[in-house]
């Protein structure tokens, strides 16, 4: 055996070719051919397939196998390369578009797909929804954790799941490398070294390779490696509370999850009603509501030794409200995470917003988006208090959207920032001022110039105005508050 050749990894030397040298996941294998053959006449209707599961146990080998036995090219983008939209779009945008010169099937892999994130990769997640939807091209997705694929993604394409391999198939993959190399081994051996992988077979070859390079008969006692970490994801961790009967077990998987316990009990809240039922889902809220108990005391008092206390009664005391099997149902993220990815749109603009109104007003942005900011929007119900207020704050055209609730391509909308635009630019200083400052008290702002009000004063500040209209209206002694907020509105450019 020559220098070169000891230096080949073996879990490159020994990687399938094809599909049929694939061991175990015989349904996704078959899951990936099925959707391959839709593309023998067209186009189906799911352009894409993401492949997903551990490091490890032959995603990506499967896509290359794929490719070689359906005899067609295969151009990956991996997880080292560049992930952005301008990336995305020059490798896998114009392979998508085109086949190849002899008019074969081109497949696209992109490797990691749940990692198309941050700063590095902005812009790609989007640029891929646009490609996938219009590619002429077959396209298989890796990811490590469905869960981190962007839903976008995730709606055009056809998840195949891939589980990890367990230990005795391991074993077998093991032998047969060892009788290409020429090397006797233990049954016992081979068999540690499976174990210590926990389903991953490419750590299992290396491990494998590790100690028995340069060797030719392999031992028990030469398996030396240290067992690799088997971090549990916040699935298998719902798998052990909602499926199994050990309270231990349950208890220790959450300490190999990058989950605090309030986001872990966020999860078991969200699923318990689809996975209990009867007295069993009543138990179990009994359990999480102690747990949430202890997280307040936790909160309050800032005694981070509850968290043993609320982790289990989380998860043991949730795992010994079950007193017999349910059939299976789908674990969810929590609804609430959802709905804040839903308005976090909604949300940015507020505070932008009211940091503006904060500036201007020289007050906190969060004093500004609980006390100022309603009234504002009720000024903004009249088009000339409208543009004097996107004048005097800088307002862009979607925050005007935002407080008129109208869209950002609205007529209305439009007008009104151009007409701020004009005012701005033209220089009228004092209306602006107006609006911002309140005559002499400019540098006070809108909090000082309400606390500086005297009862005696003809004139009263918006604030002032504004808050004694909301007391007048919970006594019920206000009965026309439009009138009250036109008096405020008129208020605002006399003061």
């Amino acid at each position: 055996m020559n220098i070169s050749e000891t230096k080949i990894e073996w879990s490159e030397k020994y990687r399938p070719t094809s599909l049929s040298e694939i061991v175990g996941n015989g349904k996704p294998v078959s899951d990936l051919c099925a959707w391959a053959k839709e593309w023998r006449n067209r186009a189906p209707d799911r352009k894409a397939a993401i492949l997903y599961g551990k490091p490890g146990i032959g995603k990506t080998t499967a896509a290359h196998a794929l490719a070689h036995d359906l005899g067609w090219e295969a151009i990956e983008l991996n997880a080292s390369d560049q992930r952005t939209a301008t990336a995305i779009k020059k490798v896998a945008g114009m392979a998508s578009e085109t086949a190849t010169i002899g008019g074969g099937i081109r497949l696209i892999i992109l490797d990691e797909a749940d990692n198309i994130y941050g700063n590095a990769d902005r812009g790609g997640a989007r640029e891929l929804v646009r490609i996938i939807q219009h590619t002429t091209q077959p396209i298989l997705l890796t990811a490590n954790d469905l869960y981190g694929v962007s839903q976008g993604i995730k709606n055009l394409c056809v998840p195949i799941a891939f589980r990890s391999l367990q230990s005795r198939s391991i074993a077998q993959l093991l032998r047969k490398i060892c009788q290409n190399e020429g090397i006797a081994c233990d049954a016992e051996a081979l068999l540690r070294l499976a174990e210590n992988a926990h389903g991953d077979s490419r750590s299992a070859i290396n491990d494998l390779q590790a100690v028995a390079q340069g060797k030719s008969k392999l031992h028990q006692d030469d398996v030396v490696v240290s067992s690799r970490d088997s971090r549990d994801t916040i699935f298998d961790v719902l798998k052990k509370i909602f499926k199994k009967k050990d309270i231990k077990d349950a208890l220790n998987a959450t300490y190999d999850i990058d989950e605090t316990p309030d986001s872990l009990i966020s999860w078991v809240d969200e699923n318990l009603p689809a996975q209990y039922r009867g007295g069993d889902m009543v138990s179990g809220f009994d359990a999480l509501s102690r747990a949430d108990i202890f997280l307040g005391r936790v909160q309050r008092r800032q005694n981070y030794r509850m968290w043993r206390y609320a982790g289990a009664m989380m998860t043991s005391g949730v795992v010994v409200s079950k007193s017999r099997e349910y059939a299976g149902a789908r674990f969810m993220p929590p609804s609430q995470w959802r709905r804040l990815g839903q308005t976090r749109a909604a949300r940015q603009m507020r505070d932008a917003i009211s940091g503006k109104i904060g500036l201007r007003c020289q007050v906190s942005q969060r004093y500004a988006r609980l006390n100022l900011l309603p009234f504002v929007k009720g000024l903004v119900s009249d088009r000339d208090y409208a543009v004097r207020l996107a004048a005097w704050a800088g307002l862009d055209v979607g925050e005007i959207a935002y407080l008129t609730g109208s869209k950002k391509g609205a007529l209305k909308v439009k007008t009104i920032y151009q007409e701020a635009q004009t005012m701005f630019e033209a220089g009228i200083a004092e209306e602006i001022e107006i609006f911002g400052g309140f005559g002499q008290q400019g540098q006070q702002g809108l909090q000082n110039a309400a606390a500086d009000l005297k009862p005696e004063k003809p004139k009263r500040a918006p604030v002032a105005l504004a808050e004694e209209l909301e007391k007048k209206q919970e006594k019920g002694t206000e009965k026309e508050p439009k009138e009250a907020l036109k008096k405020a509105q008129t208020s605002l450019f006399d003061f």
